[in-house]
């Protein structure tokens, strides 16, 4: 069972999310906030699966909430999903910088919402599908943080870690990655509980926007697949 917190300043929206997610059979809802200060403590006392977070609340932004609940050295480390109306990309790069696992939109299709529940829960880290494309070009540019160099990967990763980093920037699955490579799901996972540390990153979304500012894989071009 995913026990999910949701945190978001409008009753509506609150009331919408909480009947959406607690319909599906392997999804409860742990806890229902209205403001960033009560959705941090919630999330402190409940340690849900998945914390879903409205950014532009009264107290704490939901990146704040973020920020604290993805830190290293948070205790409890919650996984974040942002749900916000705004696409700003300043919204979306603060998210992941704080440590998101995921991003979307709240106009987002119910189904395309429970789905990324779960894929956070799992690990599997999303961004709106409309958003990919400009924010990982934005991000590369605003945010270069370290040398642009493919060799980055192959000095940090062992040959089958620098594979399996190139297949998430392809956007594929644990699952689909295993049947590519031919391997066990439980051997994917090891390498990547293993590789994450080595980028300095806490979700498989970091570690492809890592790829990204490395020059690992290219931003696709306008009209690139």
């Amino acid at each position: 069972m995913i026990r999910v917190l949701i945190a978001d300043d409008q009753h509506l929206v609150r009331t919408g999310l909480a009947v959406l997610l607690g319909a599906e059979p392997d999804i409860e809802v742990a806890g229902v906030a209205s403001d960033g200060d009560e959705a941090l403590a919630m999330a402190r006392d409940l340690v849900p699966d998945v914390a879903c977070l409205d950014i532009r609340m009264p107290g704490r932004s939901g990146i704040e909430v973020a920020r604290e609940l993805c830190a290293p050295d948070a205790v409890p480390q919650v996984p974040v999903l942002v749900l916000t109306t705004f696409d700003l990309d300043d919204y979306v790069f603060g998210a992941l910088e704080a440590g998101a696992s995921g991003f979307l939109l709240k106009d987002a299709p119910p189904e395309t919402i429970v789905h990324a529940v779960r894929q956070v829960a799992a690990g599997q880290g999303t961004i709106d599908q409309t958003l990919t494309r400009r924010i990982l070009a934005e991000f590369v540019q605003r945010r270069r943080l370290q040398p642009v160099t493919g060799r980055r990967a192959e000095d940090l990763l062992t040959p089958r870690e620098h594979e399996i980093l190139l297949l998430l920037a392809q956007g594929m699955s644990n699952d689909d990655i295993a049947r590519t490579l031919v391997v066990e799901l439980s051997t994917v996972k090891s390498h990547l509980a293993r590789m994450l540390p080595k980028l300095g990153v806490r979700s498989r979304l970091q570690a492809v926007v890592w790829a990204y500012q490395n020059g690992v894989v290219a931003v696709p071009g306008p009209g690139g697949g």
